[in-house]
């Protein structure tokens, strides 16, 4: 089974959906998003 259709898969099991909720939630706290924002500028220096 290619890795897409396994990806697929999970995300539409309930414990996928439920990592992705968590996600969603995680994402839209400002301190989180600012968090991700200076990783990807230190990562980019590199």
């Amino acid at each position: 089974m290619p890795i897409v259709e396994r990806v697929k898969r999970f995300l539409q099991s309930p414990n996928g959906r439920r990592l992705t909720d968590q996600g969603r939630r995680m994402a839209a706290d400002p301190r989180n998003r600012e968090r991700a924002r200076s990783m990807l500028t230190r990562f980019r220096r590199r």
